[in-house]
Order: C-alpha cells, then structure tokens, then sequence
C-alpha cells in the first residue's frame, strides 16, 4: 500500500484485523459458561469437560509461534486470509460433531486457524503505521483493545447463544465473523513484501522443522503431564518434558536460522520478564475467569445466560479501560502499567474471597468489573512492551511467544481448577483456591516490579 492511498484504507485493515484477532480470545472465553451444559450433555466429570478448553490452548499455544514465524518469513496478509478459511470451515462442521472428542478436535482445529490472526497483525503493524504516518501505538493498541473485548464479551456472548440456540452455536457464529475479517483484510491490507522466494520443499527445509516438531514435543509432555492426560504416566510425561526442552534447545542453538533465536532471546532480559510475568498474570486471571462461572451455575444455582449477564462488567470495563490505558502508557510508560495492573490483580483476587460469604449479585458484579481492569491493563502493556523490545524481523513469532504465554497460563489455570473443584464445586473450596491464586499474584507482581524498559522501548517513547 503506498502512502498516497488513503487512511481510510488503513482504517478498514485495522478494523479486519481487529475482528480476526478477536476470535481467538472470544473463542477462549465463551466456552467458560458452556463447561455445565457440555458436562451434562455428553456426561463428563469436571476433570474431562476441561478438555475443550485445553484442546484449544494447547493448540494455540503450540501454533502461536509457529504462526509468527510464517508470518515473519512469507507474508502476513496470505497467512491472515488462510487461517480465517481454516477457521470458518472448521467450525461449519463442529456442530456435526457426535461426540465430546470430535468437539475438542473441532476446537483444536479453530485454534490454529484463529492462531494466524495475531502475529500476522503484528507484524502488519509497521507497514500500517507508516502509511497513517501516526505511532504503532495506535494501531496496535486498537487490535489490542479487538483481544481484550473479545475475551470480556466472550462470557456474555456465550451465555446468551447457549440460552437460545445451544452450545453448537458457539462455532457457527465464527463462521460469517471469520469471512468478513477474511474479505476485509483481502480488499484493504497492504500486499505482502517480497518474502522467501523458492520451492515448497526448499522452503520448509529452511524453515526449521526439527526445531518446531522439538518445541512443539516440548509443549505437549508438559502440558499433558500437568494434567494427568494419561492416568499412571504423569511422571514419565513430565520426566520427558525436560528432555525435549533441551533437544529443542540443542537445535536452535546449532542451525544458523532457528526457529526460535535463543541466543537473542537470552540477551533480551526484558522480552523474558514480560514473557514471565504476562504468564502467571495469566495463570490467576484464568482461574477467576473459568473458575467463577462454574462456582456460581453449580453452586450459586444461576443459569448460563444470568451467568454470562453477571460477566458483563468484565466486559465493559475492559471496553473503557483498554485505550484509557493505552493513553496512560503514552505518558508514563509501559513499567508504571504493568505494575498498576498487577496491583490491581491482586486487590481484585482479595475480593474474590468475599465469594465464600455471599453470591449475592451486586457482590458479583463488582468482582467481575475488579476483574476488567487488571485484564485491560496488563493486556495492552505487556503486547507494548514485546512489540517495542523486538527487532522488526522477528515481531510475528515474539508475538506468538506472548500468546503462548497466555495460553500456557490459562492451561495452568484449568489444571488448578480440576484440582481444586475435584471435591466439589463450593466455598470451601473457592476459597482454597483464591489463596493460592493469591501468592501467585504476589510472584507477578515481584516479577514486574523487577521488569525495566529496554533500550527499543525508549526509542519508542514507550
């Protein structure tokens, strides 16, 4: 796109853009009030229905890097437009599905798809700038602010599709929100730049293959370990885990194009502090926002769709909060939004403790809008905080990593959840669980307290 088209075409990218990354984020919360309705449906414990949730993270964040990384080398408008085909066919055909492992399928398959989304309108973001001649600040905090409402709504829309058309319907609505994204990023984005040039099979060999299946091995045993996947092998799982981290290793540290630069990525000690403190943020956000709807169907007794009601205030204050915070790291930085976020994360886990007194709904909705804040803020820092400390080569797969560490921490998140609501879903063992999801707050916020900007990220007035 050259710089005498007009901004309006740059408007009309970011909007695309914005819708196409909000899928996956939606995706991920709408399914938090359907965890009931499929348990009842296909006659599943709590430690089994968590697989539709599981299924889609570990697909995600399995494929989030990968994705960067396509995105990086051969362009990321053809790979937005091929991912949101993936998404629109696969959820087409969820709702055939006749039975709980056809589902968690389906929501792996969604996964990859919606995991092309974000990197590639990372990486887009530079060009897009440039033509508005306005900061990346802009348009990325606007594609942010896609993400963050898209998960806040996803409770809402969620509940409300389940009350009136059921569960099947949380695929079929993707399906026209995937084409319209598609044919809006096809019409307006900027053409891809000439990137890798050759064969297919030239092409994937310089892709790095080997350090992928390693990484993605990596993930896998980890992941499948943490939740006792397979019942008497949790040890070897885990035991494997390591191994396949340090072949992993082994392989991007010997090939001259890895998938994953380490080295870089060791000198970079800022990218690494944001990537560990939007982890465990992540991991206590997700154990409130999955572990609060099921506490209040089971048992508070409120159905799905007053449920996702009651989930609204996450939502709408995520909506005013997001460019609020955006602005304020314009004027005093991305370190002062980590922290006032994590602050505010950890006064909102104290609240939730009030959960073991009373499911009265007012008390709801001020926990739900306690938890929209810390969402807002921490979501927009950290995604400008990897962007500035990036070099621009690598932007798609950097974030990639920041998505598969959201994702990471939310699959924790689900592991506590099983473990804690195992006994029974009631106070006594909310509140077990909100103690624990405290000291976690506290490791998040010593990590940020920890996290300086780099040298990138003064250049860019972040």
């Amino acid at each position: 796109m050259s710089a005498s088209q007009p901004k309006s075409r740059v408007g009309l990218t970011v909007l695309a853009l914005s819708l196409g990354t909000s899928l996956n984020p939606l995706n991920s919360s709408m399914i938090a009030v359907a965890l009931v309705v499929l348990r009842g449906d296909f006659g599943l414990d709590v430690g089994t229905v968590t697989w539709v949730v599981t299924s889609f993270y570990l697909a995600s964040a399995a494929g989030q890097p990968l994705m960067g990384r396509l995105a990086d080398r051969f362009g990321p408008r053809r790979l937005f437009m091929l991912g949101m085909v993936i998404v629109a066919l696969s959820c087409a055909l969820a709702p055939l599905a006749t039975n709980f492992l056809l589902v968690c399928l389906a929501r792996a398959l969604m996964a990859i798809g919606t995991a092309t989304a974000f990197p590639s309108a990372v990486v887009m973001v530079r060009a897009l700038s440039a033509v508005a001649k306005v900061s990346s600040t802009r348009p990325l905090s606007r594609i942010q602010m896609a993400n963050t409402v898209g998960a806040a709504l996803g409770p809402v829309v969620g509940g409300l599709l389940i009350s009136v058309a059921g569960w099947q319907w949380l695929f079929l609505i993707n399906v026209p929100l995937a084409l319209i994204s598609l044919l809006g990023v096809k019409f307006f984005a900027p053409a891809d730049p000439p990137r890798e040039q050759g064969s297919l099979g030239s092409l994937l060999k310089a892709s790095d293959l080997p350090g992928i299946a390693a990484f993605t091995l990596t993930l896998v045993l980890l992941i499948m370990g943490l939740l006792d996947a397979l019942p008497g092998y949790r040890g070897w799982l885990l035991g494997l885990a390591p191994l396949a981290a340090a072949l992993f290793a082994w392989r991007e540290l010997a090939v001259q194009r890895p998938f994953l630069d380490l080295r870089l990525l060791s000198r970079n000690r800022p990218l690494l502090l944001i990537y560990l403190a939007f982890l465990v943020f992540n991991g206590v956000y997700y154990v409130g926002f999955f572990g609060l709807p099921q506490l209040l169907e089971q048992s508070a007794g409120y159905p799905s769709n007053v449920v996702g009601l009651l989930m609204l205030p996450l939502a709408a204050i995520s909506v005013v909060a997001t460019p609020l915070a955006a602005r304020a790291i314009d004027r005093f930085g991305v370190r002062s939004m980590l922290i006032t976020g994590v602050l505010v994360l950890l006064l909102g886990v104290a609240l939730l403790w009030l959960l073991t007194v009373s499911y009265a709904p007012p008390l709801v909705l001020l926990l739900t809008a306690a938890l929209g804040l810390p969402f807002a803020a921490v979501n927009i820092a950290a995604s400008q905080g990897m962007y500035a400390s990036t070099p621009a080569k690598d932007s798609g797969v950097a974030a990639g990593i920041l998505q598969t560490c959201r994702y990471i921490g939310a699959i924790a998140a689900t592991v506590m959840i099983g473990v804690f609501y195992a006994p029974g879903v009631n106070q006594q063992q909310w509140s077990q669980l909100v103690l624990a999801i405290a000291g976690l707050a506290v490791l998040a916020l010593v990590i940020t307290l920890f996290w300086r900007p780099g040298r990138a990220e003064t250049r860019s007035k972040l």
